[in-house]
């Protein structure tokens, strides 16, 4: 038998030498298996589906090609023109391909350019950029029908390259419509890529809907990663165990690294800020009420290292769609084209928690997804309900079948509650004070907040970093009262099992400036500063109605003149 080929490197792909010095940089020493796979065949000209599970590298697969592939139709031809487009179901996917190509294209921004209309609600301000004719175009399908629809960009005569990135969840998310009166405007042949983490019926129908002759590219390998790189692990608590299990956890940093915690409702979202804001943790909140612009400038701080912890709402059913919005049953709008557990690339995570279980199995991998990318491994905890039951074992009996071949992978977390009384009434106290008001108050206060952390006031920030404090996105909402007590945990309240490797997490305080000490100098001028500083510290009695109206007379000359008289009149002429 001849013996399998070595997989080819960046190097041997033919790629031009400025790919690869911003390959180079981005740190990526080889290319990931679908890399291995993919990019041959669309430098080749193939339509490709790809699919292969989350964080293995599936936006490179189609990014490199894809700026190769322009690279090659403006050495051709060298009209400007608009010839690739990139559609992913997400505002915050839509910035993050946005950012992944201008990383890949450093070195060669000025033969191809790039811009993101996904994040902008008023298409006429994005007019302008449209006009240029950029060589790809990151966007919502709602947002590229509307500039269509406007007659802002034409497609038909110069669209070579489609890429839909997320495939599995672009129906999902109300887009099947748009997607189909999308099509109307393209041409008739053109390359595509669909890329997706997992191969579901609406994939199937996606696929036959633009294209049929596809090579699909099946990974052989799970949804989710490893075992051994990702480990699985479940609590059976109700409301209040989970809040006091939280709080050990993240108090006594019991969990190391950059974690996300995941609910199922933007309430909720609140509710378990507040509640960790009164021990002083501070969080980070991402949900689909904040606007496009906040959500990804706290995922980019987020990676940068800014933040620690992220509580993030992951709503799973749309109950109306309208222009972007979503409206429930409060008739709260909130943007539909938002999703922080689908698709984003969250750097370094080191645990993600479940404090409300996923709706359903494909949830659960997307957020398991953002943790163990790469090669780095991490922890997933779910805290399970009664009512929430049936759901962990429709997710356990999937993760048996795909991961362990009939292991067991939920593995339960050993965690005595029994010896954490000290923390128990706290707890019950710290979370029956977060109220339906309170929640409310915070819910506006972010939104607000967050309104004017807008694009110009960053731009301010960054020539000012001493005011970039105002920027944060963890800041404390402070609608429920703060007792200062329950931010320090006593001693006798760490069991003695944990005493060892817990660290609690310190709340840092605003330290007055030492004063300089005061030398006193004996002189002869002592006493008349001594009687100086006295003058000074002396407080200015309130003036009285009618002494301020005197005062008021004597700044205006006409009414301050006097008349001295005759007799003074002659007592001057006799002294002349």
């Amino acid at each position: 038998m001849e013996e399998d080929k070595k997989p080819p490197q960046f190097h041997e792909m033919e790629l031009d030498d400025r790919i690869l010095k911003a390959i180079a940089k981005l740190g990526w020493a080889a290319p990931t298996k679908v890399q291995q796979k993919a990019i041959p065949l669309l430098l080749d000209g193939r339509n490709v589906l790809i699919r292969a599970r989350t964080g293995c590298g599936k936006t490179g697969a189609f990014a490199v090609p894809l700026v190769q592939n322009i690279i090659n139709i403006k050495k051709a031809s060298p009209v400007q023109s608009i010839k690739s487009l990139i559609l992913a179901p997400t505002k915050e996917l839509c910035h993050q391909i946005y950012q992944n190509v201008l990383q890949l294209t450093i070195k060669c921004s000025r033969d191809v350019c790039c811009i993101d209309i996904s994040q902008q609600p008023d298409g006429a301000a994005q007019h302008p950029l449209l006009i240029e004719k950029p060589d790809i175009i990151v966007s919502t399908p709602s947002r590229v029908l509307h500039h269509l629809r406007e007659k802002h960009i034409k497609l038909r005569n110069s669209l070579e390259l489609l890429v839909i990135d997320e495939a599995d969840l672009l129906f999902s998310f109300g887009y099947e419509q748009d997607l189909k009166q999308l099509l109307t405007f393209l041409p008739s042949t053109f390359q595509g890529t669909l890329a997706c983490a997992t191969y579901t019926d609406d994939v199937v129908k996606l696929k036959n809907l633009i294209l049929p002759n596809a090579v699909i590219l099946n990974l052989k390998e799970p949804d989710l990663a490893p075992v051994t790189q990702l480990s699985h692990y479940v609590r059976h608590a109700e409301e209040e165990e989970k809040a006091v299990t939280l709080l050990v956890l993240l108090k006594l940093q019991l969990i190391k690294g950059k974690t996300i915690t995941f609910v199922n409702r933007v309430d909720r979202c609140y509710k378990l800020k507040l509640f960790l804001e009164q021990f002083g943790i501070k969080t980070c909140i991402l949900n689909s009420e904040l606007p496009a612009s906040s959500r990804c400038h706290a995922i980019s701080q987020f990676n940068e290292n800014v933040y620690e912890i992220i509580i993030a709402s992951d709503e799973k059913a749309l109950e109306q769609v309208s222009k972007g919005e979503i409206i429930n049953k409060k008739g709260v709008k909130r943007d539909f084209e938002s999703g922080v557990s689908r698709g984003i690339d969250f750097q370094c995570v080191s645990n993600v928690i479940n404090f409300d279980f996923p709706l359903d199995i494909p949830c659960y991998i997307h957020r398991a997804g953002r943790t163990a990318r790469g090669n780095n491994k991490g922890t997933v905890l779910s805290f399970v309900n009664v009512s929430e039951q049936k759901l962990m074992r429709a997710v356990e009996r999937y993760l048996k079948n795909n991961l362990s071949q009939g292991a067991d992978v939920l593995k339960p977390f050993l965690f005595d509650i029994s010896k954490l009384e000290g923390f128990r009434y706290r707890t019950r106290d710290a979370w029956c004070a977060v109220t339906r008001l309170a929640i409310k108050q915070a819910r506006l206060k972010e939104i607000k907040k967050e309104i004017l952390n807008s694009d110009k006031l960053k731009g301010y920030f960054e020539e000012n970093p001493q005011d970039l404090q105002s920027l944060r996105h963890d800041k404390p909402l402070s609608t429920v009262k703060i007792q200062p007590h329950l931010a320090d945990v006593p001693d006798y309240n760490i069991p003695a099992a944990l005493s060892s490797i817990a660290e609690v997490r310190t709340v840092t305080k605003k330290q007055k400036k030492p004063q300089p000490t005061k030398v006193k100098v004996e002189d002869d001028d002592s006493e008349v500063k001594t009687e100086k500083k006295k003058k000074r510290k002396k407080k200015h009695k309130p003036l009285s109605r009618a002494e301020r109206k005197f005062k008021g007379n004597q700044k205006d000359p006409l009414m301050s003149m006097e008349f001295a008289g005759f007799n003074k009149r002659r007592k001057t002429e006799e002294s002349v």
